[in-house]
């Protein structure tokens, strides 16, 4: 056997396991989208807002923006050449929103990548939700810290396990690593409660990942954080622009010696590319209007908890209390099967299967955005409920 062969083979298995993914063709932000001559529902996008649609915001983004600032590529590191106006000011405008200091990261996975493996050595002991992220386990392998996993969502179990390696004197610090909103289950972890235990444990330090949470919950949109009053408790409080900001891009709060720590230490920063500026600027124009948007807020929200109840009510385990709505149906197949009815439909609902969820957990992501309509995500539930495998 060559090794094309073998590769082959390996996709072969993942065929019949109903876990083969390929790129698909024509797919945008949009509310609504023609794919295959069909106008389709965007149940699968990350734009919980809608603002990567909409057309006024990017006319009025390059009005405002004169030819001669439209960088589109910065060249270098920031470190080198890199460090363009346009960095520094959406820094100091998150920074003034935030209440605390601000570094910019080229993505969110860069940014789960790096911050990790620069912070935690051989004395650190890394206690992390079952259910965080690939970018945040990747981080975690690339450090030098022991690390172990709590049940997800479980503080009880996180705070049998605080005890255990507080008690450790070899251990100098614990980073409990977390995200505010599940991206598979859109369920929630108890920030509240989360601090508070913090707060018993002074050797601990709260890694909290708000990239679902960003522009859609607190006041201004600053994530859960900000609606549970938590923002300078958080140690490394990270979100991403590409989801509800409609951008590209990580950020992370924190105290100025860590910042200034990671800028010394972080190989994804140091020696990465930075961002183009003309990125970084519509970033800043777009945090700045996100900020103004309660009443969108309020109406996914509403849409949110909707669709929640309406999913339990056919039967379906659904876990969230956000605007991704999974669907559990167990087997991988009868999954995949009933996103290809939903899409039949002009329903764009994709599977999600392993590795990406545990076994046995494969399920239908929906994900809610602004500019869905009730009546629309109502139809979407009567066509699901007369789904047979």
């Amino acid at each position: 056997m060559n090794h094309l062969e073998h590769f082959a083979q390996q996709l072969d298995v993942l065929k019949q396991q109903g876990q083969y993914r390929e790129f698909k063709s024509n797919i945008t932000s949009a509310a609504h989208f023609e794919l295959n001559g069909k106008t389709m529902l965007n149940l699968a996008s990350n734009d919980y807002l809608g603002l990567a649609s909409q057309v006024d915001l990017r006319e009025a983004f390059f009005d405002m923006t004169p030819v001669s600032e439209r960088q589109m590529s910065a060249s270098s590191s920031r470190l080198l050449t890199g460090n363009f106006p346009a960095y520094e000011q959406l820094e100091h405008n998150m920074s003034q929103a935030f209440g605390r200091v601000v570094l910019l990261f080229n993505s969110g996975y860069h940014m789960n990548i790096g911050i990790l493996p620069a912070l935690a050595d051989s004395k650190t002991q890394i206690i992390a939700d079952k259910l965080v992220h690939a970018s945040m386990i990747d981080g975690i392998r690339l450090s030098k810290a022991n690390y172990v996993r709590y049940r997800h969502n479980d503080l009880d179990h996180l705070a049998q396990l605080l005890l255990k390696y507080h008690s450790d004197e070899t251990i100098e610090r614990i980073i409990v690593v977390t995200e505010s909103i599940f991206s598979m289950d859109g369920d929630e972890t108890d920030l509240t409660a989360l601090v508070a235990l913090k707060k018993q444990h002074p050797k601990v330090m709260l890694y909290v990942d708000e990239a679902h949470a960003v522009g859609v919950r607190g006041l201004r949109g600053l994530g859960c954080a900000e609606q549970y009053n938590v923002i300078g408790d958080i140690d490394f409080l990270v979100g991403t622009f590409g989801k509800a900001l409609a951008s590209v891009g990580g950020y992370l709060v924190c105290e100025p010696i860590i910042r200034e720590y990671l800028i010394n230490s972080m190989r994804p920063l140091i020696f990465s590319t930075a961002q183009p500026p003309i990125c970084i600027a519509w970033t800043n124009f777009i945090f700045q209007h996100q900020q103004g948007l309660q009443a969108e807020r309020q109406s996914l929200t509403a849409l949110s908890q909707y669709s929640q109840q309406a999913v339990k009510n056919l039967g379906y385990d659904c876990p969230s209390s956000s605007q991704i709505i999974p669907v559990i149906i167990g087997d991988t197949h009868q999954t995949v099967a009933s996103a290809a009815y939903l899409q039949d439909y002009g329903f764009y609902v994709l599977p999600v299967r392993p590795p990406t969820v545990p076994k046995n957990s494969s399920r239908l992501r929906i994900c809610l955005h602004h500019g869905i309509k009730n009546q629309e995500i109502q139809h979407c539930f009567s066509v699901l409920e007369q789904y047979q495998p």
